[in-house]
């Protein structure tokens, strides 16, 4: 298991996809969103389909990457159903697709579905995409499974999670990068509410970080520091 260290004052913003994923969020909000994001140099702003368009507008020109979310937070809408999502959304202007997979089909042995689904929106869309796993509602075998299967689908990032049924753990980034082995990145998400359980996730091989608290979590690391 990773330590409990702060390695070198790591500096985590760079690995943070700023993200509001409320489904009552009003505009003014996401304003509010992508003005933190680029104030702090966060990786990416992440919001709902029916946002991209506004972020585009408010990120024009800007350095943060814009992300969104497809067949979320359940993974099961139809392929077709999720392929004109992730197309429309990058057509608004979204470069990064955190899309859940299918967890019925990895549940019953449907790989080769799962693997097609997965592939056809990388290959259409030609834009990064994220494979989100639900960890929390997986066996460690069905963890290791849903890697297997999605590593050469043409996906960059394995996610660990929407964040509705459970978060990210420690244990299933080592677990995931012992799969993985650098050949994609991990993204660690869900629950991620504290300086020190960011780089503890970081230490144990995530590459990205999606949260809602990410300008707290710094508020608090400085206040500490101060």
């Amino acid at each position: 298991m990773a330590k409990s260290i702060n390695p070198n004052g790591l500096d985590i913003t760079p690995y943070i996809d700023h993200t509001l994923l409320n489904q009552t969020a009003t505009p003014e909000q996401i304003q509010q969103c992508c003005y933190e994001a680029e104030r702090y140099k966060f990786a990416s702003v992440c919001v709902f389909p029916s946002y991209v368009k506004l972020a585009k507008e408010l990120l024009q020109g800007k350095s943060t990457k814009l992300s969104t979310v497809i067949g979320f937070p359940t993974g099961a809408t139809t392929s077709k159903v999720k392929l004109y999502e992730a197309q429309e959304a990058v057509e608004n202007g979204a470069t990064e697709l955190d899309v859940v997979i299918n967890l019925s089909w990895l549940k019953i042995g449907k790989t080769e579905e799962l693997h097609r689904e997965i592939a056809e929106i990388c290959e259409e869309t030609g834009q990064t995409v994220k494979a989100i796993i639900e960890t929390s509602v997986l066996t460690e075998e069905e963890k290791c499974l849903a890697v297997e299967v999605l590593m050469d689908t043409g996906i960059a990032y394995i996610k660990t999670s929407t964040g509705w049924y459970g978060g990210a753990t420690v244990a299933d980034i080592e677990l995931i990068k012992s799969v993985t082995k650098g050949r994609i990145g991990i993204k660690a998400s869900g629950g991620i509410s504290t300086y020190q359980q960011a780089v503890d996730l970081i230490v144990a091989g995530a590459t990205r970080l999606g949260t809602s608290r990410a300008v707290d979590i710094l508020k608090t690391e400085t206040q500490k520091e101060s």
